[in-house]
């Protein structure tokens, strides 16, 4: 057991979320809207309980991004809880600076599986705190680290499947009414602004570094 805490203690930094989920739930208690976020193509968007599914899917694809990192990479697991801890932390001080809900949701007046799960989200998870969404963001972080995680990349498939599960969990987003497209578009800027200062931009700079430190023997 001590060597196992010893090799993996790592993990203990994901602590550093608790605060950022505690600034959440009071900005949930306490955030009262002055801005509805809405696009007219929020009306084009049908809305299709099945697709539930990716949405709730979305703890366990984050959770199983954290876990498969930290157990394989420490440096892959480092890069996405620094991903997922700087978008946290903007999302949410956009949050207080900009009280903002939506008014999306229909009626749940089905009585099947997929229209009671959402029911039971409407009724848990209030429709403020929305843009940008971090169940984008957060799916950005997760695929991008398991695209660069070398262990992953000899799963057949591995990053075929992760693609997939990033595409559906940011339509799931939408097709249930939990988030306008304005508030996909915001998490998908800001996901994509991240991987490259996360990701591309350190790699540019190791290959630099890594081109000059051998330029003698080229």
């Amino acid at each position: 057991m001590k060597s196992f805490i010893k090799t993996y203690k790592h993990f203990f930094w994901t602590l550093l979320l608790l605060p950022l989920l505690f600034w959440f739930k009071y900005l949930e208690a306490t955030n009262i809207p002055k801005f509805i976020i809405y696009s007219p193509l929020d009306d084009l968007i049908p809305f299709i309980p099945i697709f539930v599914i990716p949405y709730l899917l979305w703890f366990f694809y984050v959770a199983f991004g954290l876990i498969y990192t930290g157990l394989h990479s420490k440096k892959d697991f480092y890069r996405m809880l620094t991903f997922m801890g700087i978008a946290m932390a903007f999302s949410y001080t956009i949050y207080a600076i900009f009280p903002h809900g939506q008014n999306l949701r229909p009626v749940i007046t089905g009585s099947d599986p997929f229209s009671l799960l959402i029911k039971h989200i409407y009724e848990t998870d209030t429709s403020t705190n929305v843009c940008p969404s971090l169940h984008v963001i957060n799916s950005i972080a997760t695929h991008s680290a398991l695209r660069h995680s070398e262990a992953f990349s000899k799963i057949k498939y591995g990053k075929l499947a992760s693609g997939l599960m990033l595409v559906f969990i940011c339509m799931s987003t939408v097709l249930i009414k939990q988030h306008s497209i304005i508030d996909v578009a915001a998490g998908l800027v800001t996901g994509l602004v991240l991987y490259m200062f996360i990701y591309v931009i350190p790699e540019l700079k190791e290959r630099k570094s890594y081109k000059k430190d051998f330029s003698p023997f080229m």
